[in-house]
């Protein structure tokens, strides 16, 4: 029998000896920034900072700004690192001037696979093949590396769901700190994700849901009258897809983040079922999002409609940006770059349509290509001149370009897709 006295002095013993032993110090900034090989974290609430002065800290250049929101977004060159392997896309987000979140994506079958043709004008489906197969052991050695970086600093993560939906839920592991929430998600042969996000809304599993009133007062501030006829939407965040052909993932991300719905691009390419460097179908992406839209208060709106002032206005005078499939060739996408320096002064809608006549008799004469299946957005209409404004996820300077209803509906596909409220 061991006498209470034993005990006590049993406790007392190991008292001592786990006083003697040295304790976990608590990571610092520095520790973190060290890890991660960039300059991200100061000394205090990374959320108190300025977005746009953080990320000329971190030297990513600023993709986007609206009334609200910001993003500043890098698609780093093969040399650069973080956590010690090669980055793809490093973006930072910003809300009310504030930082607010950041995803960093590594290796992913978007970026990392090159789908150019090898043979010929087709693609070699060998080497294809190949490039998978490297692509999905980088994912699995990149997770193992990151994870390994943060583990060693904030010790063992814990497993936990982020993401509203079945086809757009990552499972992560979750690594707390100073009110910052960081999650590692892998999807097998799809991406490497680190997200940086405050602790609230990591808890809420990025769940978010703006009131419909609130919304439909944001909405309504958004749509620009000009003199000249323009009926235009402001404020729509832009996503620069970058060189692989994610185009419809990023229009989703686009719409669904100007309806206060949380999205990101790469989780939509998981979600929509996207081919190697790109390739989305339609369908599969509705498919794949219909239960996140949902969850935020909203609903899909899918429309066939032959394009014109008239069907656009519909959705455009609600402050509804249209999600719409055609075809991107490059003479039509000349054709525009020129026409829309030479329409930036325009203030006479009479004349300007009729020095827009030949491009919509030349809109007969296009011929379009099944491989050049695109999706852009169309976010404005001009009933004077007979034109529609459309935006793609190419950069700021795609943001706004204006097309003749002849020539809108000489390359649609005609699909269009509104996230309504």
């Amino acid at each position: 029998m061991i006498s209470n006295r034993v005990v006590l002095i049993h406790f007392a013993s190991m008292a001592l000896l786990l006083g003697s032993l040295p304790l976990r110090a608590e990571p610092t900034a520095e520790d973190l920034n060290a890890a991660l090989g960039i300059p991200l974290f100061s000394a205090g609430l990374l959320w108190d900072d300025d977005a746009a002065a953080t990320a000329q800290r971190l030297g990513w250049p600023k993709e986007s700004e609206t009334s609200t929101d910001s993003s500043f977004r890098k698609y780093p060159g093969a040399e650069e690192r973080v956590f010690g392997v090669r980055p793809y896309s490093l973006v930072l987000f910003g809300t009310e001037g504030k930082a607010s979140g950041l995803s960093m994506i590594f290796a992913n079958k978007g970026d990392a696979v090159d789908v150019a043709p090898v043979a010929g004008d087709k693609l070699d489906p060998r080497a294809l093949k190949k490039q998978m197969k490297s692509c999905e052991a980088a994912i699995s050695q990149d997770k193992t590396t990151i994870a390994a970086a943060l583990t060693s600093i904030l010790g063992n993560p814990v497993n936990a769901r982020f993401g509203q939906g079945r086809q757009t839920r990552e499972s992560t592991e979750r690594w707390d700190w100073n009110g910052h929430a960081i999650l590692l998600a892998a999807p097998p042969g799809e991406y490497v994700a680190v997200r940086i996000l405050p602790l609230e809304v990591a808890d809420a599993r990025g769940k978010s849901r703006l009131p419909d009133a609130e919304l439909r007062v944001r909405l309504e501030s958004r749509i620009e009258r000009r003199p000249n006829g323009d009926v235009i939407l402001k404020d729509i965040p832009m996503v620069n897809q970058g060189p692989k052909g994610y185009c419809v993932p990023a229009t989703w991300e686009r719409v669904m983040r100007y309806m206060a719905i949380p999205a990101d691009m790469y989780v939509l390419a998981m979600a929509g079922n996207t081919g190697a460097g790109g390739g989305t179908s339609v369908d599969e992406i509705i498919a794949g999002v219909r239960e996140a839209v949902i969850s935020s208060g909203r609903r899909l709106d899918p429309q066939k409609a032959r394009i014109s002032t008239s069907t656009i206005s519909k959705s455009i005078n609600r402050g509804l940006p249209i999600m719409w499939t055609m075809y991107s060739m490059d003479e039509v996408n000349a054709a525009l770059n020129q026409r829309i320096k030479e329409r930036a002064d325009m203030t006479d809608p009479v004349s300007w349509r009729k020095h827009l006549e030949s491009a919509r008799k030349g809109a007969k004469k296009i011929n379009t290509n099944p491989e050049d299946g695109h999706m852009c957005m169309i976010i404005g209409y001009n009933e004077k001149t007979g034109e529609i404004a459309v935006s793609d996820s190419w950069g700021p300077e795609y943001a706004e370009r204006w097309i003749t209803e002849e020539e809108a509906n000489a390359i649609s596909q005609g699909s269009l897709m509104v996230i309504n409220i």
